[in-house]
C-alpha cells in the first residue's frame, strides 16, 4: 500500500515471489513511455528525456522506476497507468523517501 504521505514511491523490478522482473529493461521502457509528462507539460523535445516524475534507478541492485506522486493530481491518468503496470505484473511498490 502506498501511503498518501509519501513524496515518491519505488516500483521494483522483482515480483511479490522473489522473481526478476522481466524484460530487462522495462523501466528504461516504462519510463520512455511517461517521458511526455512532466512539470509544464510536454514540450518540443521532451520524448528525448525521462520525466522528472518517472525516472529509472537501481534500488539495492534491482532495477526500479521512482515515481514522484506529484504525477497523481498533475496527470490522474498517467498515475493509475504507472500504478496498474505495477499491479498487474504483480511488481513490489514502495514508498520512496
Amino acid at each position: 500500500m502506498v501511503l498518501p504521505s509519501a513524496k515518491q514511491i519505488v516500483i521494483l523490478g522483482r515480483t511479490r515471489d522473489g522473481k526478476t522482473f522481466r524484460p530487462s529493461d522495462w523501466a528504461e521502457r516504462l519510463a520512455g513511455v511517461m517521458s511526455s509528462f512532466r512539470p509544464g507539460g510536454a514540450t518540443l523535445g521532451s520524448h528525448l528525456s525521462y520525466s522528472p516524475w518517472c525516472v529509472p534507478n537501481l534500488v539495492d541492485g534491482v532495477k526500479a522506476v521512482i515515481v514522484n506522486a506529484e504525477l497523481r493530481s498533475a496527470e490522474p491518468m498517467a498515475w493509475d497507468f504507472v500504478m496498474n503496470f505495477a499491479k498487474d505484473n504483480e511488481l513490489e511498490i514502495a514508498d520512496g523517501k
